[in-house]
């Protein structure tokens, strides 16, 4: 099969490869993806570029955790009605050395779930970390029906899929903040109520005052940057969930936070709880059905031009989610 790797870290251009390895063949209660479409998330780049640790836990690394296709092997254990079933895949490669930047991937068959017929591939591709990521931050500590929510980076992947679902899922007032006038018409296009640029000083002050004193709940792209402006909007007893951070080190303004009884609530989809997992999946599978969400696919590239791509995804700039298509 054809397959991208690395087997060291550093820039995309010098250590990303594209060529030929073994079709895999499907385990005790695994199934095997024909993929027709790879998502690229920030963690991957993350990886690559060696943020968390230059020593990689593999000797070669298939990177991607996301990804879409159909079922066309099955191991042991498995129903071989599973074999033609189309299926988004989640977690491919964390903790793995095989993810989804190749024609096949082998995984435990919880992992490849069904995509119904009405979502197309490119789509399915992004739900493993972003869809999830977004609906976890939206679920957690009983939702968002009812309150005032913040979307941090509302044009951004994930943020992109929250405003979706804060509005799906009941939420009086969505605001969003941007970095400029494309990506405000892109998050008020999702269903944001306000778009506010958080480059702006007054930035805070129009989030409080748009929100009669104060927003109850953040879903939060970047803790570090971030951490003044989210003391400053949340309202005493809110919440801060917190699912990303651009420094590996968060510095809390601490009185402005002890004084309202604020709560941060850290997570990462890959760690989520059997139990989260489950709740979050199920309700993604029923809006996927249903067919009422939009996906913001920015860019298709080839498998061949996986370090062009994995470059878009670094540069912060991208509206949306960037996949590959399998050949």
């Amino acid at each position: 099969m054809l397959a991208a790797w690395y087997e060291r870290t550093g820039a995309a251009a010098e250590v990303l490869t594209v060529g030929e390895m073994p079709d895999p063949q499907p385990a005790p209660g695994e199934v095997r993806v024909r993929l027709e479409w790879s998502g690229i998330n920030p963690s991957d780049v993350k990886s690559r570029v060696g943020l968390r640790s230059k020593t990689l836990a593999f000797a070669r690394i298939v990177p991607h955790s996301d990804g879409a296709g159909v079922i066309d092997a099955v191991g042991d254990g498995v129903d071989r009605a599973r074999v033609g079933e189309r299926v988004w895949v989640w977690n491919a490669a964390w903790g793995r050395p095989f993810g989804t930047a190749a024609q096949y991937v082998c995984l435990p068959q919880a992992q490849a779930v069904h995509l119904p017929g009405r979502v197309s591939g490119e789509a399915g591709a992004c739900m493993g970390i972003p869809a999830l990521t977004a609906l976890h931050a939206v679920l957690v500590q009983g939702g968002v029906q009812g309150q005032r929510v913040l979307v941090a980076g509302g044009a951004g992947a994930v943020g992109h899929y929250a405003i979706q679902m804060c509005r799906l899922l009941g939420a009086s007032q969505i605001i969003a903040t941007v970095s400029g006038d494309a990506k405000a018409s892109h998050a008020l296009a999702a269903g944001a109520d306000l778009a506010v640029n958080y480059r702006e000083a007054d930035a805070a002050q129009r989030i409080v005052q748009a929100s009669a004193g104060g927003v109850d709940r953040i879903i939060e792209v970047d803790a570090a940057a971030n951490a003044e402006l989210d003391a400053l909007v949340l309202k005493p007893g809110g919440l801060n969930v917190i699912y990303g951070s651009g420094a590996p080190q968060v510095a809390t303004p601490f009185f402005p936070m002890i004084v309202k009884n604020l709560c941060m609530q850290y997570f990462i989809v890959y760690n989520l709880s059997a139990a989260d997992r489950q709740r979050a999946q199920a309700q993604l599978q029923r809006w996927l059905e249903l067919d009422v969400l939009r996906h913001a696919i920015a860019q298709r590239h080839a498998l061949a031009d996986t370090a062009r791509a994995h470059e878009q995804v670094e540069s912060g700039k991208v509206m949306g989610n960037v996949v590959l298509s399998l050949p």
